[in-house]
C-alpha cells in the first residue's frame, strides 16, 4: 500500500536572505513550481528557488501544524533549525530535476 506522505519546507534565495515556508503533498513537484516560476506570489516575487530543510510527516494535519508553528518563529530560530540540518544552506533539490522529462507524471501528478 502506497501511503501518501506530506511536506513543509523552506525555501530561500540566492543569499539566503528571504524565506518562505510552504507545506506539500508532492514536494519534488511543488520545488519544480518554484523554481520554473509556476507558482504567482511571494516566492516568485523574491526568486525563492533554493531548498534548504523540509521535514516529511504521514498526515496533512501534523504537516499544517507544524508549518503554521515555523511561520510563526523569529527569524534566527528558522536559521539555527536550517543549521543544524544544512550548515551551508545547499539546494537540497539540486539533483532532483537535471534528468527530469519535460512531462515525468510523477511531477505531473497531483
Amino acid at each position: 500500500m502506497n501511503h501518501r506522505k506530506f511536506h513543509v519546507y523552506i525555501i530561500t534565495n540566492k543569499i539566503n536572505t528571504t524565506f518562505y515556508i510552504g507545506m506539500t503533498d508532492n514536494l519534488m513537484r511543488r520545488l519544480y513550481e518554484h523554481k520554473n516560476g509556476l507558482i504567482k506570489g511571494f516566492s516568485k516575487k523574491y526568486r525563492l528557488h533554493k531548498l534548504v530543510y523540509y521535514e516529511e510527516y504521514l498526515n496533512a494535519y501534523d504537516a499544517i501544524r507544524r508549518e503554521k508553528q515555523l511561520k510563526n518563529w523569529h527569524r534566527e530560530w528558522k536559521i539555527n533549525l536550517i543549521e543544524n540540518q544544512n550548515s551551508e544552506f545547499k539546494d537540497l533539490s539540486e539533483e532532483w530535476f537535471k534528468n527530469v522529462p519535460e512531462r515525468d507524471p510523477e511531477i505531473n501528478s497531483g
